[in-house]
């Protein structure tokens, strides 16, 4: 997976991961509710690239 992200991909979530840490050095509450929303933000576009690949006759 990692390999098909590209150097900008795993510069993303290594950015992701970072923002995330640091927001839980402050109050890890906060930083559970916001990996939950994006971890659900992902999921959401997952699913819409699958149909939209799938409309498409690609996937």
């Amino acid at each position: 997976m990692l390999r098909n992200l590209g150097a900008l991909g795993l510069a993303g979530i290594v950015l992701l991961l970072a923002g995330i840490g640091l927001i839980a050095y402050a109050n890890w509450i906060v930083a559970v509710g916001m990996a939950l929303v994006l971890a659900g933000l992902g999921l959401v576009v997952k699913s819409l690239i699958s149909s939209m690949l799938q409309n498409f006759g690609m996937f």
